[in-house]
């Protein structure tokens, strides 16, 4: 691991120049980058995660006017795209038929999933690079995200050609992925960005048909899941288990999401806590976590890292 500073960020841009891997922080989560126009780099990302070929990847931009060189923005995508980035939504758009990105982003789908972080390292990175990064979460597929650097080291060892360390990550939990179905705006994934924040904007967000194929990244049925076995929403912790909590009411809890009961806070540790846990226990209780704002995204990652493997 090399503290983020302008030397290992320029190491780490030449590092990508050359189609090696990078992990670094993002407001959301750390991310496994490589160079999104670089096929064989954006397949070692695949292979380093041993991530499904069908689950695309979140390509990394600086803001809309880089995007644009990849995606075309609806008037609607625009006006997320300006109110949010830089931050925690990712948009998945049109492709354009000139851009130099890799087919393996997009998994085969006519779509590619694209953000700008706000992270100053995340930015920073991109920039010196020159190039837009491919970067899912920089963990083994399927497994709790890394809010932290010593995270990547833990799950992915010397897959990764450097670590980037800038510190925990702010929001904890994935960006937001929302899709369009013709003018229809659909919520693919929640995260950083509340439905209601987003609703303000394009009105009421619709789901995806259930059943179709994977259309962006964090649609996996189980994904982000601990070793322990999971319950959610339970009061208090069973024989064998120990209990995540979550409010001021969280009596015996082993750790507290948030004692005063703040969603931002609770997503902040909530990948942090299940990692810390699952190093001691065989199975974790989870309080119930509100559906609103953060909540949404909250209790998604809780019900896919809960669900049959």
């Amino acid at each position: 691991m090399r503290e983020a500073d302008a030397a290992a960020i320029a190491e780490a841009a030449a590092l990508l120049r050359d189609g090696r891997l990078v992990a670094f922080p993002t407001e959301t989560v750390y991310g496994l980058g490589a160079d999104a126009t670089n096929g064989n780099a954006v397949a070692a990302i695949f292979a380093a995660k041993q991530r499904p070929r069908i689950n695309p990847l979140i390509v990394h931009v600086t803001g809309i006017a880089e995007a644009g060189q990849h995606v075309v923005f609806s008037e609607a995508a625009r006006c997320l795209a300006e109110a949010f980035w830089p931050g925690p939504l990712t948009l998945v758009l049109p492709r354009r038929a000139d851009t130099p990105l890799t087919l393996l982003v997009s998994a085969g789908l006519e779509t590619i999933a694209v953000r700008a972080p706000s992270h100053p390292v995340a930015r920073a990175l991109i920039t010196a690079t020159g190039r837009p990064l491919a970067a899912p979460s920089a963990n083994p597929s399927g497994t709790v995200s890394p809010t932290r650097a010593r995270h990547v080291a833990e799950g992915l060892g010397n897959r990764v050609d450097m670590i980037l360390d800038g510190g925990a990550t702010p929001v904890g939990v994935e960006s937001t992925v929302i899709g369009f179905d013709g003018d229809r705006p659909l919520m693919l994934r929640p995260g950083g960005v509340p439905r209601e924040a987003i609703e303000k904007i394009v009105g009421l967000l619709s789901a995806p048909e259930t059943g179709g194929p994977i259309t962006s990244p964090g649609q996996l049925s189980s994904h982000y899941a601990p070793r322990a076995r999971m319950r959610l929403n339970a009061l208090r912790a069973e024989t064998g288990e120990v209990l995540l909590g979550f409010g001021a009411k969280a009596e015996g809890a082993a750790l507290n999401l948030s004692a005063r009961g703040d969603l931002a806070e609770a997503a902040a540790n909530l990948f942090a806590m299940l990692r810390a846990l699952d190093a001691e226990a065989e199975a974790i209780a989870v309080m119930p976590v509100p559906m609103t704002g953060l909540g949404e995204a909250i209790n998604d990652r809780l019900q896919r890292a809960a669900a049959p493997r």
